[in-house]
């Protein structure tokens, strides 16, 4: 009995999906959203996964623009470096220490998450140093890189400190950007 009546549920989920969704606004009550207008129906907008909903908002601007070489599109690429972004954001371990003007931080792991700060810390380093006045240094260790950014205005100090490793991270407004130049192919995700 229950597999007939799940098996029925199925087939009336699937028609009305195939039917456009037809018996889906006539059966169910509308869900009214804050600041919607009443009959007005509510749309998702969330992708569901952040990797998934970054790489389909480049896809969007990517087929807007006219200019867009799709031989060198390379979404790919951009999906290997979503991978070591979350690698690096949720698996490294970050252990900070104080130092003159700023921080010292030993970000370490193993297996894909070492790969991914081995190729992520560097380019970052390299692409922030001058930012704000910070001086920004990625040297290798055996299970990952010593991350060092320091400042000579005190303030400045202050403000590398607060942030640490993640904040350091996500400073600046390059990073989106730079997931449109590898998906367009400019260059690959390992910068």
């Amino acid at each position: 009995m229950v597999s007939i009546l799940h098996r029925a549920g199925i087939a009336l989920a699937l028609s009305a999906v195939l039917s456009g969704g037809a018996l889906a606004q006539t059966t169910a009550a509308p869900h009214h959203m804050p600041g919607m207008t009443p009959g007005a129906r509510a749309v998702p907008t969330l992708p569901g996964q952040d990797a998934f909903g970054a790489i389909q908002e480049i896809v969007q601007i990517l087929e807007a623009d006219p200019k867009t070489d799709w031989s060198k599109v390379n979404l790919e690429a951009l999906r290997q470096h979503l991978i070591d972004m979350n690698e690096v954001t949720l698996k490294a371990e970050a252990t900070p220490k104080v130092i003159d003007g700023g921080l010292e931080i030993a970000v370490t792991g193993g297996g894909r998450t070492l790969v991914a700060i081995q190729r992520m810390l560097p380019a970052w380093a390299q692409t922030m140093n001058g930012h704000l006045g910070w001086r920004t240094a990625a040297a290798e260790l055996p299970n990952g890189e010593l991350l060092t950014v320091t400042a000579t205005d005190p303030k400045e100090a202050r403000h590398i400190r607060g942030l640490g490793f993640i904040g350091l991270l996500v400073s600046g407004a390059h990073h989106q950007p730079h997931h449109l130049m590898i998906a367009k192919g400019q260059f690959g995700h390992f910068h």
